[in-house]
């Protein structure tokens, strides 16, 4: 540890304490608008927390809460069936075994004409892929995902089915495939000849059938994926089964903390009416931005935890799950699975400016392309760009000798919080731009750095200067990389 004991204590106290306080201010102000909540948005009764009411606001929850009861958590199960017993019997053709069992589920869930889109844009990424050209590629995902917004080709699909939910998973899942169709694509044109033989049309099909990351990710790169599935390793019932329970205590308490989030704090009912937000004290307004993070962070928990079970049952590594983002303090590091593939610091600045920017296009694209996408994507890729900058500057060997010359390292990581504090702030506004839409970024820039400035700016700074010191100190102490 750089720091003495006590200050990092300091620092811990400080950030716990602010966390707890701050979610206190947002429950009596969720308490306070309770009633009117629930006359405009219409809040649910408490099923698992009796005698308290329930925050239905947030789509993304309540949709993969609903769809995973009704049938996905079943067809699940039966993948988990399907995969333990071509690992127990047939290990050789558990690729095969999982690629149908996938085509099936897709085809029970979809209907036949969802199944021939996704079957549609696995042939066409793959033909594409042939002439290996990576820009090509880009250009058919591209194309792809603007014939998903084409207003009567959505017109058509929706008469494919009696219901808006049943769409929308199509929407889904057709989305995610396309980041799958494009990694197995990019990685064919980077692989020389000798390795053509391992991305053969039916192991694509083997990849993008694949259950568990089927309908909402999270994302595995086509050569993890073909690598593991070859390797035949011993199996072992009583591991698996270890493992299964294990991860599904750990899932169950991950979704209990998500319903207690909505249940205590109606942060996305708040978010939706502008008036609380303008009214609330600078506590709450900064726990409602805690909270809309937080709950986004254990929500992936959840969604990306249960097929990450999967995986490992499956004999697989899954995908690191999500950081915690109170323990996060800078672009570069939340962003690490593009920078670090564009190049990184590595790269030029002109080669690292456009590669970056095109990255946070697709990104934004592929989210749905509405303004406050761009925003978003545009705020994240200039606070790249800006870390990336500062990293260049304070890499020239003679200002790297000033700086060993006159600070100490502990003043050094008192100095990299101060900037990591600035960072955390912009990262944290980028989120609620994504999470709620230009018009929360609107509230919190005018209220926190406009009419805020000096005292509640100096103050939230404060704070997530003490965060910064914590993440710091959690990454170097547990090398999260």
């Amino acid at each position: 540890m750089l720091l003495p004991a006590w200050e990092m204590c300091l620092y811990g106290v400080l950030a716990v304490g602010s966390h707890l306080y701050a979610f206190y201010e947002v429950h009596q102000v969720s308490q306070k608008y309770e009633a009117a909540m629930d006359r405009r948005f219409g809040l649910e009764p408490g099923t698992l927390f009796q005698g308290l009411k329930k925050d239905p606001m947030d789509f993304e929850w309540s949709y993969w809460i609903e769809w995973g009861r009704e049938r996905i958590l079943w067809l699940l199960a039966g993948h988990l069936l399907v995969s333990q017993v071509s690992r127990l019997l047939v290990e050789k053709y558990k690729p095969w075994c999982l690629m149908v069992y996938g085509m099936a589920a897709c085809w029970l869930l979809l209907g036949v004409k969802g199944f021939a889109v996704i079957l549609f844009h696995a042939t066409i990424s793959f033909a594409v892929a042939q002439f290996q050209l990576s820009l090509l590629t880009w250009l058919c995902s591209l194309i792809l995902l603007f014939t998903l917004r084409i207003p009567a080709v959505e017109e058509a699909k929706r008469k494919w089915y009696d219901t808006e939910n049943e769409y929308y998973l199509l929407l889904f899942t057709v989305s995610v495939r396309c980041l799958f169709c494009t990694s197995f694509s990019l990685e064919y044109c980077w692989h020389g000849p000798a390795q053509k033989s391992s991305h053969s049309f039916l192991w694509m099909l083997a990849y993008v059938f694949y259950y568990p990351t089927f309908h909402n990710g999270p994302l595995l790169n086509f050569d993890e994926f073909s690598k593991q599935m070859r390797r035949q390793e011993a199996f072992s019932l009583r591991t698996n089964l270890s493992i299964l329970i294990m991860g599904i205590i750990r899932i169950f308490f991950w979704w209990c903390l998500a319903e207690l989030m909505i249940h205590l704090m109606y942060i996305h009912a708040l978010y939706s009416s502008a008036p609380p937000l303008e009214a609330a004290s600078y506590w709450a307004l900064g726990g409602l931005a805690l909270a809309q993070v937080l709950f986004f962070y254990v929500k992936y928990l959840v969604l990306y935890g249960v097929p990450a079970l999967l995986l490992q049952m499956d004999g697989l590594k899954p995908p690191a799950l999500p950081c915690c983002v109170s323990l996060m303090h800078s672009f570069t590091k939340m962003w690490r699975y593009i920078y670090v593939p564009m190049g990184g610091s590595q790269s030029s600045l002109l080669g690292t400016l456009f590669s970056t920017a095109l990255t946070f296009a697709f990104v934004s694209y592929w989210h749905g392309g509405q303004s406050y996408l761009w925003y978003w994507g545009a705020l994240n890729w200039l606070g790249v760009i800006t870390e990336n900058g500062v990293k260049r500057i304070l890499s020239v060997s003679l200002i790297q000798e000033l700086i060993d010359r006159f600070f100490s390292p502990r003043i050094r990581r008192r100095l990299h919080a101060v900037l990591a504090s600035v960072s955390t702030s912009m990262l944290i506004l980028s989120n609620l731009i994504f999470l709620g839409g230009s018009h929360i970024g609107k509230i919190y820039w005018n209220r926190i750095f406009m009419e805020g400035w000096p005292w509640a700016t100096l103050t939230v700074l404060g704070f997530l200067y003490c965060y910064s010191h914590v993440g710091i100190e959690w990454e170097q102490k547990y090398a999260v990389n």
